[in-house]
């Protein structure tokens, strides 16, 4: 039973991978044959990446010969004005911005992308909701609505055999709970578990999200380094805040030979970088990885155009090549997307775990 229960399941991913490819392949081909056709204007790969992986004030879903179809967002900014709230289509599109009420979307310089005034240059304050501030309330309700429905299942039918949804994530939650956070923290981990299991999950469908390239996926929320500065600095207030007395007198007065501490505080110094440093190597080792990974797919698919302005037949062979090569670190992002949240996570319960380490005495 189990073994045609097995090979029904490897039929089905032998499916889904093949259709995958084909189409994949197919709108490699149409993204080629459009491209060869403008031969007025050459493609600009890294300004394609940037844009794709960048913020932006609206949500491009298509684009239909010279028609963009996108979903506009609305922008808020405080500025020449005072307060001014407007449609992000009121600014044009990419490539062809327009001024709305004396604002405008910079092209260029170092403000490129953003709003700015077009009298001054410079930037109002701008709290608009954005491409990922969406993503961010779309992954926020997602975890909302999967977890209050499995909760709902529990105070329903208490420890009845879990079902659906319950059943695939309650092992995972299990082996989280019971392998990571209660050998990693001791005797307080109960009074982290709630933040360890939540930045585990809101990184996983985040990633994943980031991934899916059509709406209400593609957004690069886990690859963008303000998201991940506040997720690493989340575990460092919990790690320094509910720290021991143990823990710091490790940082203020370590046990090691009086040299490395009088009469310059060489250890202290060093001990002190240390609660700064790892929150950093947090926020940039997820950073790093999702928009490393973001921008190899992005690459791969840039080459089919770089290639199709060279030769039409180089164009065409390594649309394939390019497509496969996709599909690869497609499915390696699936994987990525699980690890970088299990990482995240697992550093984040033993920077918590080192700083309830409790005061020895003789």
């Amino acid at each position: 039973m189990s073994q045609s229960i097995n090979n029904t399941f490897s039929k089905t991913g032998k499916l889904i991978f093949g259709i995958l490819l084909v189409v994949l392949c197919f709108l490699g081909i149409i993204a080629f044959t459009s491209n060869s056709e403008e031969s007025k204007g050459e493609l600009n790969v890294k300004e394609m990446i940037f844009s794709h992986i960048g913020d932006a004030y609206n949500w491009h879903i298509t684009t239909i010969g010279k028609q963009h179809i996108s979903i506009p967002l609305p922008c808020i900014v405080i500025g020449q004005n005072g307060l001014d709230i407007f449609c992000s289509s009121k600014l044009g599109h990419e490539g062809h911005y327009t001024e709305y009420k004396g604002y405008t979307i910079a092209e260029e310089g170092s403000n490129a992308g953003k709003i700015v005034e077009v009298s001054t240059g410079e930037r109002p304050i701008d709290i608009s909701i954005t491409k990922n501030v969406v993503s961010l309330l779309i992954s926020c309700a997602l975890l909302l609505i999967i977890f209050l429905s499995i909760a709902k299942k529990y105070k329903k039918n208490g420890f009845c055999k879990p079902t659906g949804l319950q059943a695939i994530l309650e092992p995972l939650i299990v082996s989280l709970h019971d392998d990571i956070i209660k050998p990693s923290i001791g005797k307080n981990y109960k009074k982290f578990t709630w933040y360890l299991l939540t930045v585990f999950f809101f990184i996983f469908i985040n990633n994943l999200l980031g991934i899916i390239p059509i709406f209400p996926g593609g957004a690069n929320l886990t690859g963008n380094i303000a998201i991940t500065f506040v997720l690493a600095a989340l575990t460092f207030l919990l790690t320094n805040l509910f720290g021991t007395k143990g823990y710091w007198k490790e940082i203020f007065n370590p046990d090691v030979p009086i040299g490395l501490k009088c009469p310059l505080p060489i250890m202290q110094f060093i001990e002190f970088l240390g609660i700064f440093t790892k929150p950093i190597a947090l926020c940039i080792r997820l950073f790093a990885n999702m928009f490393a990974g973001h921008v190899m797919v992005l690459v791969l698919i840039g080459l089919i155009f770089v290639f199709s302005q060279l030769n039409v037949i180089a164009g065409l062979g390594f649309s394939f090549v390019s497509v496969l090569l996709v599909v690869f670190m497609s499915l390696l992002e699936c994987l990525v997307c699980f690890i970088q949240a299990y990482v995240f996570m697992t550093l984040s319960a033993l920077f918590i775990g080192m700083a309830q380490v409790e005061e020895e005495h003789e």
